[in-house]
């Protein structure tokens, strides 16, 4: 018997707090309306995924620049405007409590909840030196090959 689920994929590239919010909120929509759905996080958008706290892991120099670069974890990503130097992101954060709007932290735990598939571009985690114990739980580490296998039987492919 086929598979007659609809499928969307994401790739989230960027590390801005509001777009993974849109990426993270169409995935839970869409798994709420029963698409088999696959977000591939690469560059930027794998700040989603990095755990809050500092993981003890052998790096590099260059890796450890990256790292102390790069926001950790969900709740630490910028807006892509109106960031005021981290200001932005702590008024927006109000204003969602104030609405009853869910943190992205939330809307991520919704997704694996909902069986949506996380997956980490394995190319930009050995580029920008991560490793999988700094991402949080139950990531799949794939490469742009994967992608493409699951966007091509994707009914709705975004880029965000």
């Amino acid at each position: 018997m086929a598979d007659n689920k609809k499928k969307t994929t994401i790739v989230l590239f960027s590390g801005d707090y509001d777009k993974a919010m849109a990426a993270y909120i169409i995935a839970n929509g869409a798994a709420a309306y029963d698409h088999e759905v696959t977000i591939f996080h690469t560059f930027w958008g794998l700040n989603a995924l990095r755990k809050d706290e500092a993981i003890p892991v052998q790096k590099s120099f260059l890796e450890k620049m990256f790292a102390k670069m790069m926001p950790r974890g969900a709740d630490k990503m910028g807006l892509s405007r109106m960031n005021f130097a981290g200001v932005g992101p702590r008024l927006i954060k109000s204003v969602m409590k104030k609405h009853h709007t869910m943190p992205l932290p939330q809307l991520i735990e919704m997704a694996q909840e909902q069986g949506v598939k996380l997956v980490a571009c394995q190319m930009t985690v050995d580029l920008l030196g991560l490793t999988q114990e700094e991402l949080i739980e139950g990531v799949e580490f794939a490469g742009v090959a994967a992608y493409l296998a699951d966007a091509s039987e994707g009914n709705v492919n975004l880029f965000i």
